[in-house]
């Protein structure tokens, strides 16, 4: 009997709570799901008795500071710029301005990193997808299928500077910029290297390649080498043409220009990463009569180039220069591949922008901090 009583006393207060939802006031904070823990959802359900709120956060010193007061019966604030691992106190305070009455409610939560934030998904996907165009272009070069890259004249020109070189007697320069071995565009310029090295090997002309820094000039003793070594013609090696000149950047250039003057190079190749010696360079070779080849990622040097040399590698075309000489599958199939990932992702600018224009705001939401 004793238990009868008890149940019917649950039931009583339940139906009692339950008789009139609306009138329930529910406030709770939690941390953000699949984040990097740096933010928490507020989420409320409020009774229709109340028509303005302040979301409240306490400080180290646990005086509450407003964060959020945008009224709405049922809604949620999600607060970024947190640290992770931090407890963090709230409050909501609710008012009812003609009443004079208000009501507090507190909720307190802390911040976790999860082991993968659900707001890098679209960037997750974008890179599954461009690995797997790469993967496949690759294996397709290496089943021998002939994968299209457009023609780029500066790199075509490099057998007729070379032919034109030896049918003068005289010698090629080569600088591979003035910036150290950690810049990319350095690597790039060495791939280039190696194939005029051994184009200059075949054709047995002179190769000149004064260099900034003594690591550049170790790798561009080592790429020319093995150049000469592939074309059969070891015995022609001269390692005191690939030499270091200083590390000062006019002083370099005042010595490329001596040597350019004094040896009266038929060919002179600029690629890497130049600044502001470019033009000081090119101007000499000019005045020398020499076919001039040049390339650079740097933006700002390029008119320069493209003013004073006769053909210019215009940004990329340095980076896919390597693939496009060699012709080797593996860096057939990356250039590929990356070029699909770069019209992806043209496609999917322009599908936000109508989308954007359409009104569908989700595309927008799902791809926000991917570009």
């Amino acid at each position: 009997m004793k238990h009868l009583h008890l149940i019917l006393l649950f039931l009583l207060i339940s139906m009692v709570a339950f008789a009139n939802p609306e009138e329930i006031d529910t406030y709770y904070a939690e941390d953000a799901p699949w984040d990097d823990g740096t933010a928490v959802l507020h989420k409320w359900n409020l009774s229709a008795k109340w028509d303005s709120l302040s979301l409240q956060k306490a400080d180290s010193l646990g005086v509450y500071q407003e964060i959020f007061n945008e009224f709405s019966l049922s809604g949620q604030y999600k607060e970024t710029g947190l640290t992770p691992d931090i407890k963090h106190q709230y409050r909501l305070v609710l008012y009812n301005k003609e009443q004079g009455d208000s009501l507090t409610l507190f909720a307190e939560t802390t911040t976790q990193q999860q082991w993968f934030s659900m707001d890098k998904l679209p960037l997750l996907i974008l890179l599954l997808i461009i690995c797997s165009s790469v993967l496949y272009y690759i294996l397709s070069a290496r089943r021998g299928k002939e994968l299209f890259i457009r023609r780029i004249s500066g790199l075509d020109s490099i057998d007729e500077a070379i032919g034109r070189a030896t049918e003068k007697g005289k010698p090629i320069l080569y600088v591979p910029g003035i910036s150290d071995l950690n810049d990319i565009q350095t690597i790039a310029s060495l791939n280039i290297l190696n194939h005029v090295a051994m184009k200059s090997a075949e054709y047995g002309t002179e190769l000149l390649v004064p260099c900034r820094f003594s690591m550049v000039m170790s790798a561009a003793h080592e790429t020319v080498k093995d150049a000469y070594l592939k074309a059969g013609r070891p015995d022609a090696y001269k390692e005191d043409n690939i030499f270091y000149v200083t590390d000062d950047q006019f002083g370099f250039v005042a010595g490329v220009d001596g040597i350019m003057l004094r040896e009266m190079p038929a060919a002179n190749f600029f690629l890497g990463a130049f600044w502001a010696e470019s033009l000081i360079l090119t101007e000499t070779g000019f005045i020398t009569g020499a076919i001039q080849t040049a390339g650079t990622g740097q933006p700002h040097q390029l008119p320069f180039f493209v003013v004073s040399c006769d053909y210019t590698l215009i940004g990329e075309e340095l980076y896919a220069a390597s693939a496009y000489l060699s012709r080797d599958p593996q860096q057939l199939g990356s250039l590929k591949g990356q070029d699909f990932g770069k019209l992806l992702t043209i496609i999917l600018i322009l599908a936000g922008i109508i989308a954007e224009i359409a009104g569908f705001g989700w595309f927008k939401n799902f791809f926000e901090g991917v570009f």
